[in-house]
């Protein structure tokens, strides 16, 4: 792209550009073949793997400092901070279960 196409794309009025971001790209997929039964058998699952012990997501409020605390050291640790948070969570949540079991009556314990 040289500079007169950058200026003609920043000289769009802005219902040229929505228009232009609109635009449906449609793809011409009748050269593929159709998979075979047998391909679709080798076919892998792709993306994370089921281990068993897959996370739930969650989401908490933490305050900025805390955040950066956390994040500078798990930099420190190279591991990302979730990880970290994960773990230290982890760590307090095992030590603290014989003395939450012990005032419980939920029967959870």
């Amino acid at each position: 792209m040289d500079g007169n196409d950058s200026h003609h794309q920043c000289a769009q009025s802005e219902p040229q550009r929505t228009a232009s971001l609109r635009r449906i790209v449609v793809f011409d997929f009748s050269d593929i073949p159709e998979s075979t039964d047998s391909e679709l058998r080798r076919a892998r699952r792709v993306g994370r793997p089921k281990t068993g012990n897959a996370s739930s997501s969650s989401s908490i409020r933490i305050a900025p400092r805390l955040l950066t605390q956390l994040r500078r050291l798990a930099a420190k640790q190279s591991k990302p901070y979730q990880t970290l948070i994960h773990e230290m969570l982890e760590r307090a949540a095992t030590k603290q279960v014989p003395e939450v079991a012990a005032n419980c009556r939920c029967g959870l314990f």
